[in-house]
């Protein structure tokens, strides 16, 4: 975390003693007129506690002064210069009213005026973020003008978001004892909005803090509990990692690598992010104990590497190379997991000491200010601030804010995958975008007109997920028209919100007479394909919050509306709850599984199955099977180094298991294919099936040779109408698929 600065230095009626103050901050960083930092210091403490309006204080006797001097601290960290100190130190005396801005612009001129003017219209945000729900909610266009305008701010000058920043982290930091309602909403927002920008920014250690302080409040006790458990363990892992850095740097030292080394402490919030996100136990989690290497060039990153995997067994699949492929906000590093000294597992990070500035620093550590021109900015720093750019671009195009917070927290936690442009220019999405999400990313008019795509010059369907490496090329055509399948979640052409966001854009824009005639196509089509005749389309309207069909229509046309959301709510109105297809339903085949004693196995058949004495799997932990000479299969957790020698001794005996939960409820359902025969259609029809993990109980297929045409009826197990409608649109999606539908008996 950024240490929380109360060491600065105060006289003997416990004022802060500005002089002393002063030399303390000349001595971390370069001040171009100490006098003026001086004055605004003085003049921030002098009207530090006159009268104030009540809705304008920080706290109930806060002082802004030091409030000011704690934000320039942070500030100070960050590297920045020392009009943005000033301004720091002034902000809160100009947010509570005590000082007219006009008078800090006369005084201390339009540069240090400017960033508290745009560090107060951040406080837009504020104004329209709901305090416990986290979401944006519907604003007027004056919100929407202080928003848009705070775009422009940040993208003009980085710094306000920098100021920003540091004040919501003295925020953050300063809620411990103010009421509950203060502590949530002050946490709330921070979580939503601002940790994920200091992601986005680069700022390392800035997010970190306002993750861990605003969980803390959000998730109280599970806070606690891994706080605690992280504390029992310290002592130990202190030790132990003084033992690891020890024989690091005698390696290294022998290979003639120049290396700093240091334990790395794990964050609170992400410690407890991966645990619920690999459904892992805390004693799970491999880099609670953790080591950062720090070398020189990129070439000492991959021999320290080699170092590293040469002392100790690496564990298979936990291995990341962000030097190769950088996460989206610049972040590199080599990432490795091992099973180290006394067999415990710990993560190694390694990388140069300009990768380590830029995951501290991001942004920061490319801004360089007075005199300074922008052809000469890196990479890094335009790559944010087109970010920025992106966010405002979006935000005018749709017209609202409702997915601003979803937007700034968008793909933090996510993989990326990074893919090429013919140019061979590299673009960065989330993992399982495909083609249109890649041609949306590109330009919104290459979306538009996006008819097919090639991968590595090979055309592939539009729902291809695109993979690391790929190279991309878009079919376009001269109309500029997207399709309106593509809005259709089931059948997966988009993964991105920006590319649906600029779909539904699209067809928001399109005559409302042809979006009622395409959404009544559409819902007509669905409804056919499912089997759900004779549907009371005014009644269905009512149930989906829509006075008219027409108005139901015209948001499915537009995109408003999805298919599968309206097919739900007309199979509840046709069938009886017994009849319905969902996971309440009593009677139905449930997935098999055997048990050992109190624990449940899938995927194991009938051997008979035991616990290994050597690591005792718990229910959660990650675990492999090991299939012994006549007592059956011996279950081991995946780090186990028992078991990590019997996969690399005799890998023909290790066998995928996973723990049995609660059975899920599955329910025989028909479905009736009409195609054109051709060679290999039940090949293509059976991958589908397999691929959508759903069990096939019986194919039956029936040829007409006259007419070349192939009915086929398979009676499959689905757990929902959602995956029905999915493996439907997957299956019309085949070459030859003339019609394919849910069979009614």
């Amino acid at each position: 975390m950024v240490k929380v600065r109360e060491d600065y230095a105060v006289t003997g009626d416990g004022q802060v003693d500005i002089e002393r103050w002063v030399r303390q901050i000349e001595s971390q960083t370069h001040l171009e007129n100490a006098e003026q930092f001086r004055r605004a210091c003085e003049k921030a403490a002098a009207i530090d506690f006159q009268a104030v309006r009540e809705d304008r204080v920080w706290a109930p006797g806060a002082s802004s002064f030091r409030t000011g001097i704690e934000m320039a601290q942070v500030l100070v960290e960050l590297h920045l210069d020392q009009a943005s100190l000033v301004a720091a130190i002034l902000y809160r005396a100009v947010r509570e009213e005590r000082i007219p801005l006009e008078e800090i612009r006369k005084e201390f001129g339009e540069e240090v005026a400017g960033l508290i003017d745009g560090v107060q219209q951040m406080a837009a945000i504020s104004s329209i973020h709901h305090p416990l729900k986290g979401n944006v909610l519907g604003q007027t266009e004056g919100q929407l003008d202080n928003v848009r305008k705070m775009l422009v701010t940040m993208i003009d000058d980085v710094r306000v978001a920098l100021i920003k920043l540091a004040e919501r982290t003295c925020a953050i930091r300063a809620v411990k004892n103010a009421p509950e309602e203060k502590r949530m909403r002050v946490a709330r927002e921070v979580f939503d909005i601002y940790a994920p920008l200091a992601h986005r920014l680069g700022i390392g250690h800035i997010k970190w803090e306002l993750e861990d302080l605003s969980f803390r409040y959000l998730h109280e006790s599970a806070y606690k509990k891994i706080a605690r458990l992280l504390d029992e363990k310290r002592l130990d892992r202190e030790s132990y990692i003084k033992r690891v850095i020890t024989s690091l740097k005698d390696e290294l030292s022998a290979s003639g690598i120049e290396g700093e080394l240091a334990g790395r402490a794990k964050h609170i919030y992400s410690i407890w992010r991966k645990m619920r996100r690999k459904g892992i136990d805390f004693s799970q989690v491999y880099d609670v104990r953790a080591v950062r290497i720090l070398v020189p060039a990129v070439r000492d990153c991959y021999a320290a590497l080699g170092i590293v995997h040469t002392l100790w067994r690496h564990i298979p699949n936990e291995f990341d190379d962000y030097i190769a492929n950088p996460k989206e906000n610049g972040y590199q590093s080599l990432h490795t997991a091992v099973i180290g000294p006394e067999g415990k597992v710990m993560e190694v990070q390694i990388r140069t000491h300009a990768m380590h500035e830029e995951a501290e620093l991001g942004v920061c550590a490319h801004w360089l200010y007075k005199g300074m021109d922008k052809g000469n900015r890196s990479v890094g720093y335009n790559a944010k601030i087109n970010w920025l750019r992106q966010v405002l671009e979006w935000q005018e195009e749709l017209g609202d804010l409702s997915g601003l917070a979803d937007h700034l927290k968008s793909d933090i936690a996510s993989d990326r995958v990074y893919v090429f442009t013919p140019e061979g220019h590299v673009v960065d999405l989330p993992q399982g975008a495909t083609p249109v999400d890649f041609a949306y990313r590109v330009h919104t008019e290459i979306g538009h007109a996006c008819r097919g795509a090639k991968v590595n010059n090979r055309i592939v369907p539009l729902i291809y997920p695109l993979k690391t490496g790929d190279q991309v090329s878009i079919l376009t055509s001269n109309t500029q028209a997207p399709s309106r399948d593509w809005l259709n979640p089931s059948l997966g052409y988009i993964q991105t919100s920006r590319a649906r966001a600029k779909v539904t854009h699209w067809f928001k824009q399109q005559d409302r007479d042809r979006n009622i005639t395409d959404g009544r196509a559409i819902l007509e089509d669905e409804f056919r394909r499912l089997s759900l005749f004779g549907v009371d389309f005014d009644e269905l309207a009512g149930k989906v919050n829509y006075q008219e069909a027409d108005d139901m229509f015209a948001a499915v046309g537009a995109g408003d509306l999805r298919p599968t959301h309206v097919a739900n709510i007309a199979q509840q109105m046709l069938e009886p709850k017994s009849e319905q297809l969902n996971l309440k339903l009593s009677g139905l085949r449930r997935q098999p599984y055997d048990t050992e004693a109190d624990i449940q196995i899938r995927g194991v058949g009938k051997l008979k199955t035991q616990v290994a004495k050597c690591c005792k799997p718990l229910p959660g932990d990650p675990i492999g099977g090991y299939i012994t000479v006549g007592r059956g299969v011996t279950v081991h957790r995946q780090d186990c180094i028992t078991f990590l020698n019997l996969r690399e001794k005799e890998p023909n005996r290790i066998i995928e298991v996973s723990w049995g939960g609660r059975p899920v409820a599955v329910y025989p359902v028909d479905i009736e294919i009409d195609a054109y025969d051709r060679s290999g259609l039940l090949r293509d029809i059976t991958q589908v099936l397999s691929s959508s993990k759903s069990d096939v109980l019986s194919l039956n297929t029936r040829s007409n040779k006259d007419e070349n045409t192939a009915t086929m009826i398979v009676t499959v197990e689905i757990s929902s109408l959602d995956q029905l409608a999915k493996l439907l649109a997957q299956i019309r999606n085949l070459p030859n698929i003339i019609e394919v539908r849910r069979k009614r008996s």
